[in-house]
């Protein structure tokens, strides 16, 4: 039972502090569409989602209206197409993007594949479509796990994505590069993620599930203002209970949602999501425990408190938290990161440590137009390096700005937000993506 004092603390959340729920994202289990005729496959696709998630939006509109919680997006997730297809994937692509605008959610999640320890003919095809559906389409998005702390990496993925990301960023060049914001690369994805670019509906889940987003980095930034100058100690149980209050909404809003459309909850994701709002940062939570500024040193350490204290608070509040849970660093989509980033202090190797202790990892980050395929592949396999030794999630968006330079900037627009074009490192790594193969898993994963 939600108590009158938590209600009067989630509206002062949400009027002073910029307190919103992400996203309501519904995952459907799409297996039963399969078919070897391409089209049939999408006509069955669109029917499927048109009839289990045509209440989605009016039902996250009314508990909105009647609680008074922002919920920001309305999204579906479908189990990976990659394992549906048995054809030509772009009538798939097609029915997905359709179907979302129909029933008025922001974006579908799951133009996927999972190809940790390699790729199936189906993989193959869903790959070489990419560039093309993502500057055809609005509102689809795609991920591929190319590694996982089981499987090792696969460098053979990691050596296309880097050419596919290439690509997109020059057929969508006239929006930026906004494909590439539609596209994240993977080690050790998570089945129950409600957040895009990589949300998809796992085969471990059920027939259909209500994953809810939570997000709240004003809350937390008030909260310790209340204890500058105090002790660690403080600092993580001021987070703690802040994230206990957020994630107790969240659970609200899950619950409410799930009774409503007859839909089984499946989690609460406890992340602390920015946007390019002032007064939603998590670059700025950073700097308000004593750092001049996101990169500085000690960065790595706060953010490591911050996603901890976060999970431990969020835990207590729901018995089902899920997805990927923490804080999240996308530069273009948060002021602390996109204003440290435009000053220097913030660089992409920092960022590459900082992942090391947070959610996800190198995400929504501009580079130059003229980076090198090797040099994205480089820096995924980098990232799924962590990801894999550290038995996490991480993943890689990057966006390759066709025409500019470091210190040039681009627009997205709307959560997605704008950032500095960051330098890359120009040293040479071709001929150690041109190896490919697998790098083998790390001995920890052998734990049977």
């Amino acid at each position: 039972m939600i108590e009158t004092g938590e209600i009067l603390q989630t509206l002062h959340m949400i009027q002073a502090e910029n307190f919103d729920i992400r996203t309501i994202t519904l995952g459907i289990n799409l297996l039963d569409c399969s078919d070897a005729d391409a089209e049939n496959c999408a006509r069955r696709v669109y029917d499927k989602i048109c009839r289990v998630a045509k209440d989605l939006v009016k039902t996250g509109e009314r508990i909105e209206a009647e609680f008074g919680i922002p919920i920001v997006n309305k999204r579906i997730s479908v189990t990976p197409v990659s394992l549906i297809c048995q054809a030509d994937p772009m009538p798939i692509a097609r029915a997905l993007d359709a179907a979302a605008k129909e029933m008025g959610v922001n974006f579908l999640g799951g133009y996927s594949a999972l190809m940790q320890k390699g790729a199936t003919k189906a993989d193959e095809r869903l790959l070489a479509s990419i560039p093309q559906v993502l500057s055809e389409t609005e509102r689809l998005c795609s991920s591929v796990n190319v590694a996982s702390t089981r499987a090792g990496i696969n460098m053979n993925a990691v050596r296309e994505m880097g050419e596919i990301i290439k690509k997109t960023a020059e057929m969508t060049a006239d929006t930026d590069g906004l494909g590439c914001a539609k596209l994240v690369v993977f080690a050790n994805a998570v089945e129950d993620n409600p957040f895009m670019a990589g949300a998809f509906c796992g085969v471990g889940e059920p027939e259909c599930a209500i994953n809810v987003g939570v997000s709240g980095p004003g809350v937390v930034k008030r909260a310790l203002e209340q204890v500058k100058g105090e002790p660690f100690d403080v600092v993580a149980e001021t987070i703690k209970r802040t994230a206990f209050k957020i994630t107790r909404v969240g659970q609200l809003v899950a619950r409410e949602a799930s009774q409503r459309l007859n839909i089984p909850f499946g989690i609460v994701d406890l992340s602390l999501a920015p946007t390019p709002a002032r007064g939603d940062s998590v670059a700025h939570i950073l700097t308000e425990m004593g750092l001049e500024s996101a990169g500085a040193p000690g960065t790595t350490a706060a953010l490591a408190l911050l996603n901890d204290a976060v999970k431990k608070g969020g835990v207590m509040a729901s018995n089902h938290v899920g997805g990927l849970s923490g804080a999240f660093i996308p530069v273009s989509e948060d002021i602390g990161m996109i204003e440290a980033a435009a000053a220097g202090s913030l660089t992409l190797e920092k960022l590459e440590a900082m992942t090391c202790v947070c959610s996800v990892g190198l995400d929504m980050i501009a580079i130059p137009g003229d980076t090198s395929a090797q040099t994205i592949s480089g820096i995924i396999a980098d990232e799924a390096a962590i990801g894999m030794v550290n038995n996490k999630t991480t993943a890689v968006r990057v966006i390759p700005a066709v025409g500019k330079k470091a210190g040039d900037r681009v627009e997205f627009g709307g959560l997605l937000g704008f950032a500095p074009v960051m330098p890359v490192n120009e040293y040479s790594c071709d001929d150690f993506i041109a190896r490919g193969g697998r790098i083998p898993a790390p001995l920890h994963s052998l734990r049977n």
